[in-house]
């Protein structure tokens, strides 16, 4: 099952989050948090119309997504930045797949129109996903971040979301 994340499921956020920033480079953070941490996270994250969605399976949460601003700037309103994660364990089976299109259909009826993946260049697993789902591979950054003592590359994953010739509003 997939829902909408609420303040009772910050202490499984945590321990997904935590996983990721202590033992993997699927995101470049080395910071534990707890789950008054998370449970923060998703009031700011509700409080500004941004989704958090959780997977759920047998009463415990295996995962979770959500999008935020691809960059503050008002130009560029309109195009937001994913991020998915699970549980290890959970990994495989279409759960992320699940989650993605879940946060992609929010995403269009929010009408954003552009979604960004920014992806550790060796998480092959993350990149054929997002291109399953439609991302084209925009390009690698080489050596832009650091974890575990050796430099990471980029990669720059873009899915269009509608077909407007033109922004709504002007910048």
């Amino acid at each position: 099952m997939i829902r909408d994340a609420e303040p009772e499921d910050a202490e499984a956020i945590a321990a997904i989050y935590n996983d990721a920033a202590l033992n993997s480079t699927t995101f470049w953070n080395a910071t534990a948090v707890d789950a008054a941490d998370r449970r923060a996270w998703i009031a700011a994250r509700g409080a500004a119309g941004l989704p958090v969605l959780v997977l759920e399976e047998g009463g415990a949460v295996l995962g979770y997504a959500s999008y935020g601003p691809f960059r503050p700037q008002e130009g560029f309103r309109g195009t937001v930045e994913n991020s998915v994660y699970l549980a290890e364990g959970a990994r495989g089976g279409g759960r992320g797949r699940a989650l993605m299109e879940q946060l992609i259909a929010y995403a269009r009826a929010a009408e954003v129109h552009a979604m960004v993946a920014a992806v550790d260049a060796a998480n092959l697993p993350s990149i054929r996903l997002h291109e399953k789902l439609g991302f084209q591979t925009i390009g690698t950054l080489p050596q832009v971040g650091q974890k575990f003592g050796t430099w990471l590359d980029l990669t720059l994953l873009q899915l269009t979301l509608d077909d407007r010739a033109g922004p709504d509003q002007q910048v």
